[in-house]
């Protein structure tokens, strides 16, 4: 260690109390953390590119320092699937603050990362009064059975109006409209079922018509539109 000259001549104060780090909660335990060891909690957030084209929420479930599991999920952007891709291999196994400090491709899914280790190092994780945390793959659960990212997808203009194009439901088919050409609601083909039904054994057709549904007054639609037509 090298000091300086004028610290070299001070002369030599005790320091006072020192009670050390704050406490704060994790998996229903209060810690005071010192090494990245003592980090543990699972929780979820966003981050954003520079050029704000597209979005990833990442999940992450952290384990005395070690991300056990991480879910990325991305939006907005080509070129960040790719890069997801490759952030789920490069977090898992590693702590939080290699993590923090390697290269995951993508701006949004760096930046989903730092908003992510603030979280969690500050304490303010989902997990952080649930005794134990919660379960490697916990993460999955917020995708179903399907296993597919919650995804809403609308458009519309003052020359023509809205159109539904994809609910957590799953891919609109049918816009239902009454007399005076409103939405009252809609159809859809949920895309996770489907292919759950294909792998069963299941013709395409078959699947398809299996995992329709409906949402909101169809029965009483005056017509049907398909969103990405009409």
């Amino acid at each position: 260690m090298i000091y300086s000259h004028e610290v070299e001549t001070m002369c030599p104060i005790a320091q006072g109390v020192a009670h050390g780090a704050a406490p704060i909660p994790e998996e229903a335990k209060w810690v005071k953390p010192k090494d990245v060891t003592d980090i543990s909690g699972f929780t979820h957030g966003i981050g954003w590119c520079a050029p704000q084209q597209g979005t990833c929420k990442l999940t992450l479930n952290v384990k005395e320092g070690v991300i056990e599991e991480a879910l990325v999920e991305t939006i907005g952007c080509s070129g960040m699937t790719h890069s997801a891709a490759m952030a789920s291999e490069i977090l898992p196994g590693r702590t939080i603050l290699e993590a923090l400090n390697t290269d995951l491709v993508c701006d949004a899914i760096n930046t989903a990362m730092r908003e992510l280790f603030l979280q969690i190092v500050y304490g303010r994780t989902q997990s952080a009064f649930s005794e134990g945390g919660l379960v490697i793959g916990a993460g999955l659960e917020d995708l179903g059975k399907g296993l597919r990212s919650q995804v809403g997808t609308m458009y519309g203009t003052v020359a023509k109006g809205p159109r539904y194009l994809e609910m957590t439901d799953g891919y609109v088919t049918g816009l239902a409209l009454d007399a005076d050409n409103e939405i009252i609601g809609y159809q859809f083909v949920n895309f996770g079922r489907m292919m759950d039904f294909i792998k069963a054994g299941d013709d395409a057709n078959t699947a398809y018509e299996k995992a329709k549904g409906q949402y909101g007054r169809v029965d009483d639609a005056v017509k049907i539109v398909d969103p990405r037509k009409e």
